[in-house]
């Protein structure tokens, strides 16, 4: 990886912790929304956001989880599986607004994850914590999509990583 992809990605990864942080109180448990999560559309870009994006949701969980290790777990995995799932599924599609649908979909879908830790962890009902963690979800990604859209206007996501 070039040095250049290395630091645009640790920025991304401190950027969704620094967000996390802010907003702590409402991204941990059965009811969230995760601010930070509207990163997730940077893979639309450029898939090697990936390693910034996943780099910042185990931090993030490491530092103000009340379930490190589940959350640690879970979330990784329930991110990098959907970024990779969005990436396989949107590999031909050109559309950005497509691809944040997709993306959108994707990652609402793999609340299931979340609502599978909650369960484990806490013994939450899953369907609730699915139902909860999924509208948080759609939610925070959904109004992210003309957010990053408008950033990417002034920044230009699939320029500012290399490859």
């Amino acid at each position: 990886m070039k040095i250049r992809n290395l630091v645009i990605n640790a920025v991304v990864a401190a950027l969704y912790v620094a967000i996390t942080s802010a907003f702590a109180f409402m991204s941990f448990g059965a009811i969230q929304f995760r601010v930070a999560e509207m990163l997730n559309h940077l893979a639309v870009f450029n898939k090697k956001y990936i390693i910034g994006i996943v780099g910042g949701v185990f931090i993030s969980n490491l530092l103000f989880s009340t379930m490190v290790v589940y959350d640690i777990v879970f979330g990784v995995a329930h991110s990098l599986l959907s970024l990779l799932i969005m990436s396989g599924i949107t590999r031909k599609i050109t559309n950005d607004w497509v691809k944040m649908s997709v993306n959108t979909i994707v990652f609402t879908i793999g609340s299931a994850l979340i609502a599978w830790e909650l369960y484990l962890a806490l013994q939450l009902p899953f369907w609730f914590s699915y139902l909860t963690v999924a509208i948080g979800e759609f939610v925070v990604m959904g109004i992210g999509m003309p957010i990053m859209m408008c950033i990417d206007k002034k920044i230009h996501f699939s320029k500012r990583i290399e490859g």
